[in-house]
């Protein structure tokens, strides 16, 4: 088995988007979890398939020793012959436990198989088969193992969630001391989650992370109470901030964006500040030139918001969600297709006042659509998806959770897709068994989704052995779906992951 940075090979389970949540600890250690960001994949289970190839025949043919599994925690500690001290917990061991658990001499077996067990060349190749949390409890075996697991290839793709609890710790009396954040600098973190935090607490993390000044480049802030000012003095002192996201911040306003925001950043996400309307939309226009992508979720956003893209955002703009903004219309979609004409990505989900036109005004002028989100769009009827066929032939996903009108005749439309690789149809009520087999001669579905759908039965559902390319089915909440059925299915489609 070869290195993963070396290019022969991937690992087998990397996170995508994830989010490691990693309460810090004095000595920087801490647990983790992993929460995975794409709707249909985050009940995937990350499983070695057997022992990495790396390991020496010495220790692959122990069968004193488990195989490396990622449902245990300390499988590669075990493998390695070290043991937790007595009493320790998994989680939170300070510096000088963990570094005197294991050394070369002290651990069991033969010189070789001790050397074995810290030689950093294995192990910077074994450590690819851990999760994060894994990877977490492992740093606290041994020093060698902390400092090969502290390199920043291991962390790449995760982000640290902090609370604003476990900022600070509490002195014997009663003072809050910030915490030390050594830890994450080391692991080369350049993307934080703050949760609940302050304006005080946003300036005391500015002062304590060594990397925050030009290594931070992408901050997120959720439920959190920044005002205008904190908000200003975050973006001027974090100068390598390129994707923020507010969500859940009451406390700044429209004036905060438009003293705050500079042209440096290229990704932005509000959602559910209740501050934010028209004038918020207008600050980001001017102030973003090179803005790629925009997440916006409020309430209070109307049709002429969307006219504020300035040429320049028409060009650089590929991903616009619009995320339970009610009261859109289908005007706002005429203004938003000719500002940003060059989307690729573009989301709709809860827009409940675009109707069947407005998909049509989408389909005719965003030719680029790669991804297309018109879940919980009440209004869509199987007429949107006729202009969605005829054309966006380069559309590769397709979500139409909650689409309560579209029926086995919108289905009849998508078959003609010979683009589409996810298709989402979540709690569409109207679909039936007559329905499904339109969608058995589109030969590029890779993923599909039917939860909820109350109509199919296990007879239909069957057929859907012939999509012999499909990788994943998801069929929760669907009462068609039986245990005889998932049988069948492991049976004839072993290469595709049938979610229950």
């Amino acid at each position: 088995m070869s290195n993963p940075r070396n290019g022969d090979t991937k690992p087998p389970c990397l996170p995508r988007n994830g989010l490691v949540k990693i309460p810090t600890q004095p000595n920087g250690l801490g647990s983790a979890s992993i929460t995975k960001g794409t709707p249909a994949v985050k009940n995937r289970l990350c499983q070695p398939s057997s022992v990495p190839a790396i390991l020496s025949p010495v220790l692959a043919h122990r069968s004193d020793l488990p195989i490396p599994s990622l449902a245990s925690p300390l499988s590669l500690a075990t493998l390695a012959g070290v043991a937790s001290p007595p009493g320790a917990s998994l989680v939170g061991l300070n510096a000088s436990e963990s570094s005197e658990q294991a050394s070369p001499e002290r651990l069991p077996g033969s010189p070789s198989e001790r050397q074995l067990a810290v030689d950093e060349k294995i192990l910077n190749r074994l450590f690819w088969y851990f999760s994060a949390c894994e990877k977490c409890v492992l740093a606290q075996v041994c020093k060698t193992w902390r400092r090969v697991l502290y390199q920043p290839k291991f962390w790449v793709g995760l982000t640290p969630v902090l609370h604003t609890k476990e900022l600070y710790n509490v002195l014997p009396g009663g003072e809050k001391e910030f915490v030390s954040l050594q830890g994450f600098a080391v692991r080369g973190f350049d993307g934080f989650c703050l949760v609940g935090v302050s304006d005080l607490d946003i300036c005391e993390f500015i002062d304590n992370y060594p990397l925050s000044k030009k290594g931070v480049k992408s901050i997120s802030l959720k439920r959190s109470t920044i005002t205008d000012a904190g908000l200003e003095v975050m973006l001027e002192q974090m100068q390598g901030v390129v994707r923020l996201e507010l969500s859940g911040c009451n406390d700044f306003t429209e004036a905060g964006l438009w003293s705050s925001l500079n042209a440096r950043i290229t990704a932005l996400s509000v959602s559910d500040c209740i501050n934010v309307a028209d004038d918020a939309i207008a600050a980001i226009s001017q102030l973003l030139p090179n803005l790629t992508e925009l997440n916006l979720q409020a309430y209070h956003v109307t049709d002429t918001a969307l006219a504020y893209f300035t040429a320049k955002q028409g060009y650089t703009t590929h991903t616009l969600r619009l995320n339970s903004c009610w009261e859109i219309t289908n005007h706002g979609v005429v203004n938003m297709v000719h500002s940003l004409p060059n989307l690729s990505v573009l989301s709709l989900s809860g827009c409940s006042k675009v109707t069947d036109d407005g998909v049509e005004l989408v389909a005719e002028n965003l030719r680029k659509l790669r991804s297309l989100d018109l879940s919980w769009c009440p209004r869509i009827t199987d007429m949107a998806l006729e202009y969605i066929a005829c054309d966006l032939h380069k559309l590769e996903e397709l979500v139409l959770d909650r689409c309560v009108r579209i029926t086995d005749t919108g289905l009849s439309y998508l078959s003609t897709m010979s683009s589409l690789r996810s298709l989402y149809l979540r709690w569409c009520c109207q679909v039936q068994d007559f329905g499904l087999k339109h969608l058995l001669s589109m030969g590029s579905l890779r993923l599909l989704s039917l939860a909820g759908c109350p109509l199919l039965t296990t007879t239909g559902l069957s057929g859907l052995v012939q999509l012999q390319e499909l990788e994943e089915l998801e069929l929760t909440n669907c009462p068609g779906a039986t245990p005889e059925l998932f049988k069948y299915f492991s049976q004839h489609l072993p290469c595709c992951m049938v979610i229950e």
